[in-house]
């Protein structure tokens, strides 16, 4: 064998290889589908969302606080996605600036405009259903969130 065919062949295996792992990956378990109980509006929506790893219960609480604009870049709610009770006052509170908290979908309307770190904004849930919402300046890089009321 000449020294040009051994280094064709193990270009072929280390090749080989990579398409076995790559397949495999492709085979186990999906991590996109971190929440399989998740409301399929919510799967919907957060399936581009940063830092989602489901939906996080805060029943039981008469308020609970979401951290705006974490991760590196800083685009992303903390935590991403969360049920409460009816009557639960949620606080967003900005941990960076340019960002806001947008109704995108669900029940009420809410806008807190574009505001930088240490801003807070607040929204009673009164009414049961799945509310969709976003930073509007970041809603296309993954800044997405969701509240289920139930």
């Amino acid at each position: 064998m000449t020294e040009l065919e051994i280094d064709r062949r193990k270009v072929l295996k280390a090749g080989g290889a990579t398409v076995m792992i790559a397949v495999a990956g492709c085979l186990g378990d999906d991590d996109d589908d971190v929440d399989d109980d998740a409301p399929e509006e919510v799967a919907d929506h957060m399936s581009d969302a940063n830092q989602y790893d489901g939906v996080e219960d805060m029943t039981g609480q008469d308020s609970v606080t979401i951290d705006n604009g974490t991760n590196s870049p800083d685009y992303a709610f903390e935590p991403a996605a969360i049920q409460v009770d009816p009557g639960t006052e949620v606080t967003w509170e900005w941990v960076s600036d340019g960002h806001s908290v947008e109704h995108v979908d669900g029940p009420g309307d809410f806008d807190s405009g574009i505001e930088n770190e240490g801003h807070t904004f607040s929204h009673t849930f009164d009414e049961e259903g799945i509310v969709l919402y976003q930073c509007g300046p970041h809603a296309s890089i993954g800044h997405l969130g969701a509240v289920v009321v139930e």
